[in-house]
C-alpha cells in the first residue's frame, strides 16, 4: 500500500493525522471523550446533543464534497462509487443520527465544546484525505477495473455488515427512550441484535466498518480513520461496559463489552 502521492499538502496533512492518530490511542488509556454518560461540566461550556453532534461531523459532508467536487475523476466510476459509500455512512453520521436523538428536553450537559471542536478537526482530515484521494486518484488505482476488484468487493461486504450492525444498534437504544416523553428514563438496559452479545455493539459496528472501508479503498487514509476510531471506541467500550455492570445489578453476566465471547 503505497502512501506518498507527490502532492505536498495531501501528503502533509496524512503524515499530522498519523501523528493525530497516536495522541488519540494513547488519551484513551488516560479519559473519555466528555459527552454522553461520560460528559462533564468541568471542562467549560458543553451543548445540546442535537447541536453537539451535527457541528461534529458536518465537516465529513462539506469538506468532502468540496474537495471531490474540484478533483478531475470526480465522475468516474470508481470514484463515485467511493463517495457513495462515504456520502451513505454520513448522511447517517452527520445528519439522520443527530436528528433522531430523543434528549431530555432542555438538558445541555452532555456535548463538551472540546469534543466538538476535537471532532471537527478530525472529520476535516478525513473529509480532505478521502475527498482528494478519490477525485484526484493520485496512485492511478480507483478505475472501473477497481469496482471487481477483491478488495473491493471483500472490503464493501464488511462495511455494509459494520454499516447494518451500526444502524440496528443506534435504533434499539434510540427506542427505549420514549419518543413522546423522552425524559422519563434517561438509562435503561437494552436487549436484541448484537446486544445479546456485546455492551457496545454500535461501536462494534462501527470499527467493522471503518475495517471494510479501509480495505475498499485500500489507501491509508481508510488506515487513519480505523486507528482513530479505535483509539476512542475500545476504552470507551470498556468504561461503558464497566458503569452498566456497576449501574444495574442484574446486567447479563454473560454480555462481553465489544468483542462476542471474548472481550
Amino acid at each position: 500500500m503505497n502512501w506518498y502521492t507527490g502532492n505536498t499538502v495531501y501528503d502533509t496533512v496524512l503524515t499530522a493525522a498519523f501523528a493525530f492518530t497516536a495522541f488519540v490511542i494513547i488519551g484513551g488509556f488516560f479519559a473519555q471523550s466528555s459527552y454522553g454518560r461520560f460528559s462533564s461540566t468541568n471542562l467549560g461550556f458543553n451543548l445540546n446533543p442535537k447541536l453537539g453532534w451535527w457541528l461534529m461531523e458536518i465537516p465529513a459532508t462539506v469538506v468532502f464534497l468540496g474537495f471531490y467536487l474540484a478533483g478531475p475523476n470526480r465522475f468516474e466510476p470508481a470514484s463515485l462509487a467511493l463517495a457513495g459509500i462515504w456520502l451513505l455512512h454520513y448522511a447517517n453520521r452527520g445528519w439522520y443520527f443527530p436528528l433522531a436523538i430523543r434528549q431530555v428536553p432542555g438538558k445541555r450537559s452532555t456535548f463538551n465544546v472540546s469534543v466538538i471542536v476535537m471532532g471537527m478537526l478530525v472529520t476535516s482530515m478525513h473529509g480532505y484525505l478521502n475527498g482528494a484521494l478519490f477525485s484526484n486518484d493520485y496512485f492511478g488505482r480507483y478505475t472501473t477495473e477497481w469496482l471487481t476488484d477483491p478488495r473491493f468487493l471483500v472490503g464493501l461486504a464488511i462495511y455494509l455488515f459494520g454499516f447494518a450492525l451500526l444502524l440496528s444498534s443506534e435504533s434499539i437504544v434510540r427506542n427505549l427512550r420514549d419518543k413522546n416523553n423522552p425524559g422519563a428514563t434517561e438509562y435503561r438496559v437494552p436487549f436484541g441484535g448484537g446486544f445479546r452479545f456485546v455492551t457496545s455493539p454500535a461501536y462494534l459496528g462501527e470499527l467493522i466498518a471503518w475495517s471494510g472501508f479501509a480495505l475498499l479503498t485500500w489507501a491509508l487514509p481508510g488506515v487513519v480513520i480505523l486507528l482513530i476510531t479505535a483509539g476512542n471506541l475500545i476504552p470507551r467500550a470498556l468504561a461503558t461496559h464497566r458503569w452498566y455492570q456497576e449501574k444495574f445489578t442484574d446486567y447479563p453476566t454473560d454480555r462481553k463489552a465489544l468483542v462476542p465471547f471474548l472481550v
